[in-house]
């Protein structure tokens, strides 16, 4: 029965950081449109990289298919809350002391929030930018490509918020956070697969990339929706669930002893 409570509660939060978010459609409409141009510079750039290479296909992958892979890539990307700001806001203000005492677990209920705040930006950038990108190559991949990126999505909003809750923790010990933000996000471009899909990548390139989360938040569920199978959805949900494990147990521990030093610091 606690438990349920429980889940109710983040539920709630949920659901109220939800309904908030569409309260000023104008601002996440307009967030949303900066998809498309960059759907469009996309497009022109590997338009040319395939002329250039005079084939149609590359390691795999084809125009339809990039741009479709890289659609999906932005749409993740883009949804991002500012999730290591906040929290390292709080942190400095000494806000996060009044918070500790809500009759709430502050790390359930940034993660209520957070996604509260990302799934609806999600479905507008992907609603934008599924329309240019159907416009330039052609219509979306099949409805398992929908289902199975869907199924890893989850995966990576939790991956995401491990490690952004991370570095907004890291106020605790350190004044700004911004650099460790701006590290993490080119990770992101480079062995996530953001900018360039890993297909494109040498494979001692792509063996490294595969060996870090980055490739499980950016690249897996976007490979996923352009090329579906039950083999690369068996790989990365199960590769999602050991660096969730991992990155969980790393913000937990980390958590504790952010408190613990903020408790001894008279915070």
């Amino acid at each position: 029965m606690d438990m349920m409570n429980s889940l109710r509660k983040y539920w709630a939060i949920f659901q109220i950081t939800l309904i908030n978010s569409l309260a000023y459609p104008g601002e996440l409409i307009g967030r949303s449109v900066m998809i498309v141009p960059f759907m469009w510079i996309f497009y022109q750039l590997w338009k040319v990289t395939f002329n250039a290479a005079e084939t149609d296909v590359i390691n795999g992958m084809t125009l339809y298919s990039t741009m479709w892979y890289l659609m999906m890539a932005e749409t993740i990307e883009l949804s991002r809350p500012q999730l290591a700001r906040t929290i390292s806001e709080n942190v400095k203000d000494g806000s996060i002391a009044y918070l500790l005492n809500k009759p709430y677990n502050f790390l359930l209920y940034q993660f209520s929030n957070s996604m509260g705040e990302t799934v609806f930006r999600a479905a507008m950038n992907a609603l934008f930018g599924g329309v240019v990108v159907w416009w330039l190559v052609g219509a979306p991949p099949a409805l398992q490509g929908w289902t199975f990126a869907t199924l890893a999505l989850l995966g990576t909003w939790i991956m995401n918020f491990c490690i952004t809750c991370l570095i907004g923790l890291s106020a605790f010990l350190v004044e700004e956070v911004s650099p460790f933000m701006w590290i993490y996000q080119k990770f992101i471009f480079i062995l996530g697969g953001f900018l360039i899909p890993l297909d494109f990548y040498p494979n001692w390139l792509q063996t490294i990339a595969k060996s870090l989360p980055f490739a499980y938040m950016i690249y897996g569920p976007s490979k996923l929706f352009v090329d579906p199978s039950m083999e690369l959805l068996g790989n990365v949900l199960s590769m999602q669930a050991v660096w969730i494990a991992a990155l969980g147990a790393i913000l937990a521990l980390s958590y504790r002893r952010g408190v613990a030093y903020l408790t001894v610091n008279g915070g």
